[in-house]
């Protein structure tokens, strides 16, 4: 039995994102990334399948807790109000995690291989909000709208939470864009404006 490690998959992950960002995912190795966390190869491929899961080993995860978060929102809400229920429970899994998000958001935006794997895996989350929103008795096509807003939001949300300076928790700006999104769908954003126009 190999000695055990205290957090070895954090220490991967951090490993592969430094080397990502000084030599670029293409030219990085499996080798160099156990090399620079101080592990063995075999203990890499104990963690992850390839170098490009490092990336992309807590989807399952952020999937299981948006759509466990849309299924627990009250019979009475409206497919919206309960992605938005599911858009507050991501918000709070990102809690703390911002600098690793930046980097990491660096690294796929700088390969095409990334973006695509980045892709499929959002267009999971949605199949899987959709099915919980069907399973709350949303018909359809409702439930797959429902759920690619959702996953709109998602994407912008973070992207404007990951830009250089921003400072804001991902929470309220989730809820800033299911906001400007409802504003949208209402006719109720002027062109231009970036914020919705009151109707008071």
């Amino acid at each position: 039995m190999g000695r055990w490690e205290p957090n070895t998959r954090e220490r991967l992950a951090q490993a592969a994102l430094e080397l990502y960002g000084e030599r670029g995912y293409e030219q990085t190795t499996v080798a160099e990334i156990a090399g620079r966390a101080g592990l063995t190869e075999r203990t890499f491929f104990r963690h992850y399948a390839d170098k490009r899961e490092v990336l992309f080993a807590g989807a399952g995860d952020l999937e299981d807790l948006f759509a466990q978060a849309v299924a627990a929102a009250p019979e009475s809400a409206a497919p919206l109000d309960a992605v938005a229920a599911g858009l507050d429970a991501v918000g709070s899994f990102f809690a703390g995690r911002r600098e690793f998000a930046r980097t990491r958001q660096a690294v796929i935006m700088a390969t095409a291989e990334l973006r695509e794997r980045e892709l499929i895996k959002l267009a999971s989350v949605s199949a899987a909000l959709a099915a919980t929103l069907r399973r709350r008795g949303v018909p359809e096509p409702a439930a797959s709208l429902s759920a690619e807003a959702g996953v709109a939001v998602f994407k912008v949300g973070f992207e404007r939470w990951v830009a250089p300076g921003e400072e804001r928790d991902m929470a309220p700006l989730l809820r800033d864009s299911l906001d400007e999104l409802r504003a949208v769908a209402a006719g109720r954003l002027q062109e231009g404006s970036q914020r919705p126009v009151s109707r008071n």
